[in-house]
């Protein structure tokens, strides 16, 4: 089946759940749930598949991101129980203004109604997507990169069974079945059948979709993460973080790809720093050179998301010159600041401009699950619409329901 046609199918589908109770929309994410289970054993052997083809021609770290075994086929499955029990985004009365003239205005939450995500080799991303856009009242049409294909097929069959059993279409729920550039395009580009366009991937897929997108798109993903050890910070406690932030997943977006230490610090913690990070490659920059061995930093390695066992590393001043770096190479997305200063602190919050902003604590808790939103659609790192993790209550739009009794202007 063509694109276009999945997205017409959709389009019809997306009706079956305009005006879906949230006991039908619950049911079916419990269904969908169930048959993810039942069909763990092809999902499996998709993915075995998927992993075979990839081996030789990516990182370990990628290949972390693409292998599912029954944990995370079982995890998939209660991700989509936990968007079952939480609250319904749709249809909630978010402002009423009664007008002196009589006329009652109410801002009411809508689905967006077909949205379409284009991700790269993670196929956990496939349950998460349809189980947020299903609660959130849409029908999605999902474009995964070929390196995960036969994956993310399995999974959506599955899916598409738990539909059919709740009386519900399986055009819910699709996959593109060209990974070639074209599909990508054409989604890019499907005025009138796209409400929202959400890329997950790297840098070269976020851009891309920005550059030619025609239909809304939220900007995600791209992660250059910071983190700053100030003179103040505990220093076990940074160790700790940095090390978290930057080895417990790396491949993440919200993995750490930068840190910054303080010039007082520089010549205790460094070496500290290098100890505990005995697997990770350390790119320094000249001063944090001085005090331990390393590659010496290239131009673009404070400006690049390494998705691997690598941290850019430079000595800074303090607070202001830290938010001065961040300001200049971050892409918005997570930064934390480690000190025991409270003033440091509150001014790193205030002028550090990213969507989630840390004190104390490791990067890697921008999730959707550790903000309590279950799963999550992406990571927005622009302003407009989302920013930060994107949950259901950002899967909608509003509209406005006026009720008058005869009124005219």
């Amino acid at each position: 089946m063509t694109t276009l046609e999945l997205l017409q199918n959709a389009r019809r589908a997306r009706t079956a759940l305009a005006g879906a109770t949230t006991a039908v929309k619950n049911q079916a994410l419990h269904a969908m749930a169930d048959a993810l289970l039942a069909h763990t054993g092809g999902i499996l052997a998709a993915n075995a598949l998927d992993m075979d083809e990839a081996r030789g021609r990516t990182t370990q770290v990628m290949l972390d991101r693409l292998a599912l075994d029954a944990g995370r086929v079982a995890a998939m499955a209660d991700g989509m129980r936990q968007v079952a029990a939480l609250p319904d985004p749709v249809g909630r009365v978010l402002s009423t203004v009664e007008r002196p003239n009589g006329l009652v205005i109410r801002k009411v939450s809508v689905p967006m109604g077909v949205i379409a995500i284009i991700y790269e080799s993670r196929p956990n991303v496939t349950s998460d997507a349809a189980a947020l856009a299903l609660k959130a009242g849409s029908a999605c049409v999902l474009r995964g990169g070929k390196e995960a294909f036969r994956s993310a097929n399995a999974i959506v069959e599955a899916l598409r069974d738990g539909l059919r059993t709740q009386g519900l279409p399986p055009e819910l729920i699709s996959l593109v079945q060209d990974t070639s550039r074209q599909s990508a395009a054409e989604l890019m580009t499907a005025v009138g059948l796209v409400d929202l366009l959400i890329p997950r991937g790297g840098a070269g897929l976020i851009r891309a979709c920005v550059e030619n997108a025609t239909v809304p798109c939220i900007q995600t993903g791209t992660g250059i993460c910071h983190i700053y050890v100030d003179k103040d910070a505990d220093p076990e406690m940074a160790l700790s973080i940095v090390d978290n932030a930057k080895t417990s997943r790396p491949s993440v977006c919200n993995a750490a790809e930068v840190c910054l230490v303080h010039r007082d610090i520089a010549p205790a913690f460094l070496p500290l720093l290098r100890q505990r990070l005995e697997r990770v490659e350390l790119r320094l920059d000249g001063e944090a050179a001085r005090y331990i061995d390393g590659a010496q930093a290239g131009p673009r390695d404070f400006d690049t998301e390494f998705l691997d066992y690598i941290l850019a590393v430079r000595v800074v001043g303090g607070v202001d010159e830290a938010i001065e770096h961040i300001a200049r190479h971050s892409t918005g997305h997570s930064e934390c600041i480690v000190t025991r200063n409270e003033a440091a602190a509150e001014k790193f919050a205030a002028l550090v401009d990213s969507a989630a902003v840390y004190w104390n604590a490791s990067t890697r808790f921008t999730d959707g699950g550790e903000f309590g939103l279950g799963c999550e659609m992406g990571i927005s790192t622009q302003k407009l619409h989302a920013r930060g993790p994107m949950g259901l209550e950002e899967l909608t739009s509003y509209k406005y329901v006026i009720r008058g009794s005869g009124q005219i202007r």
